[in-house]
């Protein structure tokens, strides 16, 4: 019979994943995000919808998780969504065809 804290791993374990699942479901969505953008020629970095979410989250976190540790959380999840948003926009195709046209060019 498993002990407690084998069961209690097992949760956390299963817990990862979802909460994996919900990331990359989260980065598609900022994929998606980021050829908006592109197409509209914003920028990345939009600090006031930034302080959206961390308002949102925080007005729905009821713990045992302080508001403090959640943020922190947040910021690190923004922050690696930028770099995906960033990298992937770096990737697409609409840019890769400028910087085509810009080797073609002569100086």
């Amino acid at each position: 019979m498993p002990d407690e804290l084998d069961q209690y791993r097992s949760q956390i374990d299963v817990l990862d994943r979802r909460l994996l699942d919900l990331l990359n479901e989260r980065t598609a969505v900022v994929e998606r995000i980021g050829r908006v953008k592109q197409e509209r020629h914003l920028a990345v970095y939009e600090p006031k919808r930034e302080d959206q979410v961390y308002a949102n989250i925080l007005a729905h976190n009821h713990g045992p998780l302080p508001h403090e540790a959640v943020k922190r959380i947040f910021e690190r999840i923004i922050d690696e969504m930028r770099t995906v948003q960033r990298n992937k926009m770096e990737q697409s195709p609409q840019n890769s065809a400028h910087e085509q046209a810009d080797r073609r060019e002569p100086c």
